[in-house]
């Protein structure tokens, strides 16, 4: 019997709004340029809801194939008061062959993971998310999801 499993299901959880500074140029070999991008504060709102504590950052690698390849690191402080740790990694193409988010001309699609020790958010620590991201002027929006069954 040859049956197609089904494809997991998505259930946006919540979403981040991380507020950036000014792109500091860290290195660059060839046509690569890694830069550093502040992120000096924000907003979680959704299923969780709090402030992004400024003093994080993107390490934003733009690649030889006009891809950029990101990894943010932050922290947040739930209204409840509780940390949760951020690691978000994922790519950004703009007017690319990859498939992009309806309505828009890129693809900007993150894998985060989150850590903390607060008791009842332990369920971020034992679940898959996929954000779809998208870049401003001084901030960067992500809708986080939750992948379910």
């Amino acid at each position: 019997m040859n049956s197609t499993p089904s494809a997991p299901e998505l259930r946006l959880s919540f979403s981040i709004e991380a507020l950036t500074g000014e792109y500091l140029p860290l290195s660059k070999r060839g046509s690569e340029l890694l830069e550093y991008i502040p992120i000096t504060g924000g907003r979680v709102s959704g299923d969780i809801t709090g402030e992004i504590i400024p003093g994080g950052a993107d390490w934003c690698l733009t690649r030889s194939d006009a891809t950029y390849q990101v990894e943010a690191r932050y922290l947040f402080r739930t209204d409840g008061g509780d940390i949760v740790d951020v690691v978000n990694i994922g790519y950004l193409q703009r007017n690319s062959a990859a498939r992009p988010a309806p309505g828009t001309e890129e693809y900007f699609m993150t894998t985060p993971v989150f850590r903390t020790v607060a008791p009842h958010l332990q369920w971020l620590t034992r679940t898959v998310f996929v954000g779809r991201a998208t870049a401003h002027g001084t901030h960067t929006s992500i809708d986080v999801y939750e992948v379910v069954g």
